[in-house]
């Protein structure tokens, strides 16, 4: 007893720091965006962000570290302390690079996954008054000269798919652009032919007549998009969906990644965000949790490994 009482008055003499990091979170999170603003990435970490505010009573603000297909603003979260208050969102674009074959300085085992947010089907866009006006189009025009797509980065799922069909006989060359509104406005100004894109990233040029689709990459077509035809159908069975998560560097303390990752469930749960989802044509059921996380990004890695393959990326 008299033991106890004094462990327990000795820590009355502990720093309040130590006291304040008893609970989680006790100051603003820092969220690095590994892209510029308006994006899809940019979109998940601020429509999150708000929600997480109002659940545990910190800020989240967001910062935007575009570059190297996602790996400057990885690299800004992985040189950060292991604490969890500077997380990430990582893309399907950066995390394709683990299955591209490129030399990098980062591996699975840097990083832990806390929750995938959200799942949607690419797509390749053009200008509403493109002369390329469906995928037919786009194949006798790549045998006139090779065609420029407007992608994320070298390595990414863009890059890939552009590979891909360049190893089938159609002239493609992947264009990078790391912020978005810069890929957006080449297809409209002409600088690039084509477009690699989810479709709700684009949705206000759909909404405005400005783009559409020719091909959507899934095994069947996408019921908001009846007429356009899917990669499958048209004889090209590739598809990788794009994918937006939450991430931490890898030896945060479990129970503050259990601390996020129950937080992240409840944004996922939100009304607000549902429509979020419903309005980026994404998957109903995008969101999967910390226990699962990890075996869908194996899973992901390997088709991304076989396309990558397949496409001569290796």
């Amino acid at each position: 007893m008299a033991a106890a009482f004094a462990l327990m008055a000795g820590s009355a003499w502990l720093p309040a720091s130590i006291h304040a990091e008893e609970k989680y979170p006790s100051r603003p999170v820092e969220i690095v965006v590994p892209w510029g603003p308006g994006g899809g990435a940019d979109q998940v970490a601020r429509k999150a962000g708000k929600i997480l505010e109002e659940g545990l009573k910190v800020s989240f603000p967001v910062v935007n570290v575009p570059g190297a297909t996602g790996q400057t603003g990885l690299t800004k979260m992985l040189t950060a302390p292991a604490d969890g208050y500077t997380i990430s969102i990582m893309t399907g674009d950066t995390f394709s690079l683990l299955g591209s074959g490129a030399k990098l300085n980062w591996s699975l085992k840097d990083f832990v996954p806390v929750a995938i947010m959200i799942r949607q089907p690419s797509a390749f866009f053009v200008a509403e008054n493109s002369p390329i006006k469906n995928w037919n189009d786009l194949v006798n025009e790549a045998k006139k000269r090779p065609l420029k797509v407007a992608v994320t980065g070298f390595g990414s799922p863009d890059d890939i798919h552009v590979n891909y069909f360049k190893s089938k006989g159609i002239n493609m060359v992947s264009v990078p652009f790391a912020k978005p509104g810069e890929r957006y406005s080449s297809i409209l100004g002409g600088h690039a032919d084509v477009l690699y894109e989810q479709l709700g990233d684009v949705k206000s040029f759909l909404d405005g007549k400005q783009m559409r689709p020719i091909v959507i990459f899934d095994a069947k077509r996408f019921p908001a998009f009846g007429d356009v035809p899917s990669s499958t159908e048209l004889g090209y069975p590739i598809s990788i969906y794009q994918f937006r998560m939450f991430i931490v560097k890898a030896g945060t303390d479990p129970q503050k990644i259990k601390v996020l990752s129950d937080a992240l469930a409840k944004v996922a749960a939100d009304p607000d965000y549902k429509q979020y989802l419903k309005d980026q044509y994404a998957l109903e059921d995008s969101y999967i949790a910390f226990e699962g996380a990890q075996k869908f990004l194996e899973t992901e890695l390997n088709n991304m490994k076989r396309f990558a393959a397949e496409a001569g990326m290796k």
